[in-house]
């Protein structure tokens, strides 16, 4: 165990994680020069290659000669940068003895940064800091002034911070080496009772779940009996292994390493991520502290587009549950479009992905409504509602009061921008708390934000309003009562439910405005007239209409008295009566979706 070092690296959005994982690769010799098919070789996801973004965390094991001679494994796990996956962050965290911290030469300490970091101190574990993409021509100016920052921040001495290029391989020896030095060996005692912690699982095909874990204590063992103690299921172990490129089978794993095992388990529900795995004759005492069960913050109805399909759709976000647990989902009906699920994601680009992946990855062909927060109505009774869909919102006469969550941002831009930023925060509702002065480029904006209000377009708003310069990092803070109002549209004076949103009424009636010229756009034109409407409760706000179509039923009429064709018109205009009563209007995918872009 003494020959064991366990960690991960943490940074902001490319700031360069992926690719000096692949230099660490490369350097211990765990992957060739000929299997380096691709930059960034853990993201091995196409929508991660696509994106250039890493979406889920990669384990990895690479064994290692130090300079003083000794063999060392090194466990490393690779984690994503986005704001959307710091559940991934704090599950990695979990799992290891120590961090890199990997900060750009060029840009500085950035707020997801910042908020890893904290995550890495609250967990207790060693940081080693590295400044990245020092071989870039702006970086010789920048160094000094990111090293006191890095200073500031952490409190360590300058002359513990290692310099490196990822891209060209400079100073990754000198890393490797400050990770056999620095970084602790687990902790533990292989001949206690088994203590592993589940941080990861997926499902495969041939297999069923493979289950990723961290042994603290004991060893496990093909052939084991063992014990989830969360789901209180027992399971008998198949094949035990270590992650290297691929799965590599070991049949043991004792306590300090990363690895996998396989169990047979069929049943998607009953691995659970943080869970603690230990052997049903022996079991330990007490579980292991996992990290924080993550809440939801939006949430969306996902349904399919043939209505046959639903249990497939269930089989599918089981199977993708396992692969990501931030993901809730629960039956629910529309009058509009049937059975689906009401689906918790931690973000827009969290949801965007799932989607992706429920298209690619299981071919599913899906409809999904528009993305709300989740809202407390207390009713007059002061009876206590969780309201995740508007549709599920009481009538205003037994509403005392709606609340909705606000969180605490934090936005790290240049000073010439604090302008355009504050002016942002103040129309999305936000609240001004402070500022601080990282240093002379750098301040640090604090607000109170509705989360409602930052979940569609504020990020994307405040990378254009800073030429991509700021960045924010965000956290629940809590709920607050506010003047609160469910907008409903109508088609033909029919509700779509799945449209209807929860607006504040400062903003009701632009909204309604916007939304109705928006999907006036959207919705084809039918052989009727077809009225678009927002309503708050009885009140029509907003309408617009969109034109029938209108075919020419005088084109065979030849000559003769004009009383002909107004014979043949009048007819239609009857027929078109009717068929406007019976009328089903059908409403394309981006209608659901044109709320994320009513701002444009």
């Amino acid at each position: 165990m003494n020959n064991i070092r366990n960690f991960c690296i943490i940074a902001h959005i490319d700031h360069g994680k992926s690719t000096l994982a692949d230099r660490l690769l490369e350097k211990t010799g765990t992957v060739t020069e000929r299997e380096m098919v691709m930059n960034q070789i853990l993201d091995d996801n196409p929508l991660e290659q696509e994106r250039g973004i890493t979406i889920k965390l990669h384990a990895i094991q690479m064994d290692y000669k130090a300079k003083d001679g000794n063999q060392y494994v090194l466990n490393l796990i690779d984690t994503p940068g986005h704001v959307d996956f710091t559940y991934e962050v704090s599950r990695s965290i979990a799992a290891c003895e120590g961090a890199l911290l990997v900060v750009d030469a060029t840009q500085g300490v950035e707020a997801q940064t910042i908020s890893n970091l904290y995550l890495a101190i609250d967990a207790d574990i060693e940081i080693i800091p590295v400044i990245n993409k020092i071989d870039l021509p702006s970086a010789t100016t920048t160094i000094e002034s990111v090293k006191k920052q890095i200073v500031d921040l952490l409190g360590c001495k300058e002359e513990e911070i290692l310099l490196c290029s990822a891209k060209l391989g400079t100073g990754v020896d000198e890393i490797l080496e400050a990770i056999v030095n620095r970084i602790p060996s687990p902790k533990g005692d292989s001949e206690s009772p088994l203590r592993a912690l589940i941080y990861d699982s997926l499902f495969d095909s041939y297999r069923g779940v493979v289950v990723n874990v961290r042994v603290f204590d004991g060893k496990i063992s093909e052939k084991d009996k063992i014990y989830f103690m969360a789901t209180q299921q027992t399971y008998e172990v198949e094949e035990v292994g270590i992650l290297l490129m691929k799965r590599h089978r070991t049949k043991e794993l004792s306590a300090g390493n990363v690895g996998y095992f396989t169990a047979n388990i069929r049943n998607l529900q009953d691995t659970k991520v943080g869970d603690t795995v230990t052997h049903f004759h022996n079991p330990c005492n007490e579980m292991i502290h996992g990290f924080k069960i993550i809440k939801p913050m939006v949430f969306s109805g996902i349904y399919p587009a043939d209505a046959d399909d639903f249990e497939q759709l269930r089989e599918s976000l089981a199977k993708l549950v396992l692969n990501d647990s931030a993901i809730t989902y629960e039956p629910e009906t529309s009058a509009a479009l049937g059975f689906g699920f009401r689906c918790g994601f931690l973000g827009l680009l969290h949801m965007e992905i799932v989607q992706e992946r429920l298209e690619r990855e299981f071919n599913q062909n899906i409809v999904t409504t528009v993305p709300n927060v989740r809202y407390k109505v207390i009713r007059t009774n002061d009876e206590e509602l969780n309201i995740e869909n508007p549709a599920q919102l009481p009538s205003a006469g037994v509403i005392k009061e709606i609340q909705e969550p606000f969180i605490k941002a934090s936005i790290i831009t240049p000073p010439e921008f604090i302008g355009s930023i504050m002016k942002l925060c103040m129309d999305r509702r936000g609240t001004f708390i402070n500022t601080t002065y990282l240093s002379q480029e750098r301040v640090d904006l604090k607000f109170e934000l509705p989360l409602s209000e930052v979940v569609f377009d504020f990020y994307d708003k405040l990378k254009s309003l800073s030429r991509g310069y700021a960045s924010l990092d965000y956290e629940f803070f809590e709920y607050k009562a506010e003047d609160l109002v469910k907008l409903d549209i109508l088609l033909n004076g029919e509700q779509v439910d799945a449209l209807s949103s929860i607006v504040h009424r400062s903003k009701s009636f632009n909204w309604g405005l916007k939304l109705c010229s928006k999907l006036k756009e959207l919705i084809p034109r039918q052989m009727f007239e077809v009225a678009i409407q927002a309503a708050i409760g009885t009140k029509i706000i907003s309408r617009s209409t969109v034109k029938p179509l209108r075919k020419n039923v005088t084109a065979k009429c030849y000559g003769g008295d004009i009383t002909r064709k107004r014979k043949l018109l009048e007819k239609q205009k009857e027929g078109k009566k009717r068929m406007k009563q019976v009328g089903k209007v059908e409403i394309p995918q981006e209608a659901f979706l044109a709320v994320l872009s009513i701002e444009d």
